[in-house]
């Protein structure tokens, strides 16, 4: 375990996962929720649920019922409201960070649900925000003794 640190998940990952052209990142992905999901300490929010049903369906040609099932288990992770709150962090992030207002949704995600780790390969590695560390699922293995140890 890692001492209850939760990870947030990017919708990357949870594409990975369900994408087979790329086996090396379907497998990592698989073992990382596999993790995360047997130690409860998995977050997300609605958007990247949003963004995993759109991109699966459109891009990847995920059945629409699958699709929608996939997203029904992850809200069990329970996302975070959209709130004036939630913008009005995202905000800040977008000014003091200089990151995307997408972005910055899913750093205040993150934030709101007490995540000490965001999972996502589309961030840089080791950047913090505030107590929220990056990192690359594919660099580490789930539950790494680095991550435990605070270092990315």
């Amino acid at each position: 375990m890692n001492g209850g640190d939760k990870y947030f998940v990017d919708s990357n990952l949870l594409l990975y996962a369900h994408d087979a052209r790329n086996k090396q990142k379907q497998l990592r992905a698989e073992a990382w929720l596999d993790w995360i999901w047997q130690n409860a300490l998995a977050n997300v929010s609605w958007q990247v649920l949003q963004e995993f049903y759109a991109n699966a369906v459109l891009k990847m040609r995920v059945p629409p019922h699958y699709a929608r099932k996939v997203v029904t288990l992850w809200s069990e992770w329970h996302p975070p409201e959209v709130s004036l709150g939630l913008l009005e962090r995202a905000w800040y992030w977008t000014d003091q960070a200089k990151i995307s207002f997408w972005d910055s949704m899913i750093v205040a995600a993150a934030e709101r649900a007490r995540c000490r780790w965001l999972l996502s390969e589309d961030f840089q590695p080791g950047r913090d925000f505030g107590d929220l560390t990056v990192v690359n699922p594919f660099e580490h293995e789930p539950g790494s003794p680095a991550l435990r140890n605070g270092g990315v």
